[in-house]
């Protein structure tokens, strides 16, 4: 088990998933407090980074296309405070940063993790039912209905026809975007057969954001409708997914039956070390990973 604890949250991996916990600092944004502990599994990744600054470094994981419905609502535009993917590190706790991607990165290579998009969510998104108000009203979600109330900043077009109540059956597509410089962000839903080109301040499927603090807040709502939308990687209606195309299979414990399969996988490395795709280290601790299990 690897494990790294900081003001900022703590990454706990065991080898088949990790668990990522927000800290209680001050300084951790609304959003991950309000989305509390995640469990990503190791077939949701796709890598992880750590880079080295002068006073505080930042561990990174880059998750899989399609495997998260919050970072596929938000479009990947969750700054840097509020992306829960991301650990402040401080200095003294460098060599443990670096053990923990050395584990990850070196489970991904045992267990043959793809990098390919994904074509079902690997995560939940946030439990329903839950709330946010930022902006221009107040958007909840209860798993099967959206509802939208209005408040006193409203524009009065968007406000005279009261509050907004959508079946998840009618949800096409939902969006959630930040504000930027002057232009502001929004939260908005797609709604089938009733298309629209209205500014969010104008559009009754829409909150308006304005880049205030719990504007993160509305990701939220959009990630736990995403996760019940059909995913758009799904196969056809009627198509037949092979079991093996859902996830990679992993290596079982060694035995006796299965050593030469171990072995196989020390031949694969030292040929990907040869062609250069693994460097020298990586080469070293993928295959001590492997001798491990023998």
């Amino acid at each position: 088990m690897a494990e790294i604890i900081q003001k900022d949250g703590t990454w706990v991996f065991d080898g088949d998933a990790l668990r990522l916990t927000p800290g209680r600092d001050k300084n951790v944004s609304v959003l991950r407090k309000s989305l509390g502990e995640l469990v990503v599994p190791l077939a949701a990744l796709a890598g992880v980074s750590f880079e080295q600054g002068r006073k505080s470094g930042r561990l990174r994981l880059r998750l899989r296309d399609g495997a998260d419905p919050l970072l596929h609502a938000t479009g990947g535009r969750l700054t840097e405070p509020h992306d829960p993917y991301q650990l402040l590190v401080e200095s003294d706790r460098y060599g443990v940063a670096e053990y923990v991607v050395d584990e990850i990165r070196n489970a991904l290579l045992l267990e043959e993790v793809p990098s390919d998009p994904v074509t079902e969510y690997l995560l939940p998104g946030p439990p329903v039912p839950l709330s946010a108000s930022a902006g221009d009203g107040t958007a909840g979600f209860d798993g099967e209905q959206v509802r939208l109330e209005w408040n006193w900043k409203t524009e009065d077009a968007k406000a005279a026809a009261g509050p907004r109540t959508l079946a998840l059956s009618d949800v096409a597509a939902v969006e959630w975007l930040p504000a930027a410089g002057l232009e502001n962000g929004h939260l908005r839903f797609t709604v089938r057969n009733a298309p629209t080109k209205a500014p969010p301040k104008f559009d009754p499927n829409a909150v308006e954001l304005w880049g205030f603090r719990k504007d993160p807040l509305m990701a939220l709502v959009a990630a736990a409708v995403q996760a019940r939308l059909p995913h758009p990687g799904a196969p056809g209606a009627g198509a037949v997914r092979a079991p093996e195309a859902e996830a990679p299979r992993p290596l079982p414990p060694a035995a006796e039956d299965d050593h030469d399969a171990l072995l196989r996988r020390l031949r694969e490395l030292g040929e990907l070390h040869r062609t250069g795709v693994l460097t020298a280290e990586e080469f070293s601790l993928a295959k001590q990973a492997v001798l491990r299990r023998m």
